[in-house]
Parts: C-alpha cells; sequence; structure tokens
C-alpha cells in the first residue's frame, strides 16, 4: 500500500531486455535504505519487487503484461522516475489510497504555466473516465492529485513548485505518456451495487511476478 507521496526522484541505471519480460536496474538511495529482497517499490505509480540491492540500487523483473498496461516499457537509461517505498503502519496517510496496480495510462496534453504553479492536463482513457471525478483522487505516475476538472476523455491537475521540482511530473512533455491509477474505493462501490461496467485493465505487477 502506497500513498502516492514521491519519495525519491530515481533515474534508470539499466535495462535488460528478456524474452518475455524486461529487467530495469534503478538508482534510489533513499527508497533503497533498509531494502530486503522481495520489498515493494513503487516505480511511477507501478508496484515492483526488490530482485536485487546494493550500493543505492535495486533491479526489478517487469513482465510482458507490467509493459503492456503501464509506461514503463517507454523508459530507458538515464529516465527519471518516481520512487515511493509502501506505506508504514502507524504512519501518516499524506496522500490518498495507492496500491501501485495501474489501470491504464493516459498522454499530457496540455502544459499551461503559472507564476506559481501550473495546470496540466491529461488524455484520459474511456474505460476509466468514470472513476474520476472533480476534487476527487487520481494517480499519476506514482504522484497522489487532486483533479481540478474532468471531461469525458481528459481531466486537469494543478501541480505546486514542490511536485514540479520532485517529481517526473516537472519535466513530462505534451505527448507522453503517463501511468494512471484510480482511486481503489470507487471501483468497489461500483462492484457492490453491481453498476460494474467491465474491468478497468489495469495491472498489478506484484502479481504479475509470482
Amino acid at each position: 500500500m502506497f500513498t502516492g507521496i514521491v519519495e525519491e526522484l530515481g533515474e534508470v541505471v539499466a535495462v535488460e531486455q528478456l524474452e518475455d519480460a524486461s529487467r530495469f536496474r534503478l538508482r534510489g538511495p533513499l527508497v533503497t535504505e533498509g531494502a530486503q529482497h522481495g520489498d515493494s517499490i513503487a516505480v511511477n505509480g507501478v508496484c515492483l519487487t526488490v530482485v536485487e540491492f546494493g550500493h543505492g540500487e535495486f533491479t526489478a523483473d517487469v513482465m510482458a503484461e507490467t509493459l503492456k498496461r503501464s509506461s514503463l516499457g517507454a523508459l530507458g537509461v538515464g529516465s527519471r522516475v518516481n520512487l515511493e517505498r509502501p506505506m508504514a503502519l502507524g504512519g501518516r496517510l499524506g496522500g490518498h489510497i495507492v496500491q501501485g496496480h495501474v489501470d491504464g495510462t493516459g498522454t499530457i496534453l496540455e502544459r499551461t504555466p503559472s507564476e506559481h504553479w501550473e495546470l496540466v492536463r491529461v488524455g484520459l482513457p474511456a474505460h476509466l473516465s468514470r472513476y474520476v471525478v472533480e476534487k476527487g483522487s487520481i494517480t499519476v505516475d506514482g504522484v497522489s492529485l487532486t483533479v481540478v476538472e474532468v471531461a469525458d476523455d481528459w481531466f486537469t491537475i494543478s501541480l505546486i513548485p514542490t511536485t514540479l521540482d520532485l517529481t517526473t511530473l516537472g519535466i513530462k512533455q505534451s505527448g507522453d505518456p503517463v501511468n494512471l491509477e484510480v482511486d481503489v474505493i470507487a471501483k468497489y462501490v461500483e462492484r457492490l451495487l453491481g453498476t460494474d461496467a467491465g474491468p478497468t485493465a489495469g495491472t498489478d505487477a506484484k502479481e504479475n511476478e509470482k
């Protein structure tokens, strides 16, 4: 379980292409402090399992399903990534409930800078639009954010200087893909009310790796 409060701006050090998967080596001195084999670390909002670690770096295997359902396949050596360790029990829930199970990908459509913040419009896949509401929560590349405005095929988010400086959202350009995770509570409510319109086509990288 994560909160969407990014702890560290990491970097892809190496990418090894396997037959039906990829192995990423990532640099993140903070998130690897006290890391153990099998631990979870969210990379751009995708929950991955630590395979190896040391010297401020860790490796993670990314299965074909995760590459298909997220934007991790577009990463290369030198790509910056948002990193977050799981929430510790008894800690403060600074963002919202984030599972690291990406529901789909969107695209940065437009950036409108202001003096102290920036408004970003993001393309919204049709199968996710019913879960996104004005002033609700959404996770974009692992960052917990509040929706400013929403339409059928896009939504906007307002980024403060801290978010622009400490996450990849400060360097994303129009046309760049982003991972999206909608509020899981909305999906549970829909299911309980018997109004499920179909799967959200999400991915749980942890389950894919088992």
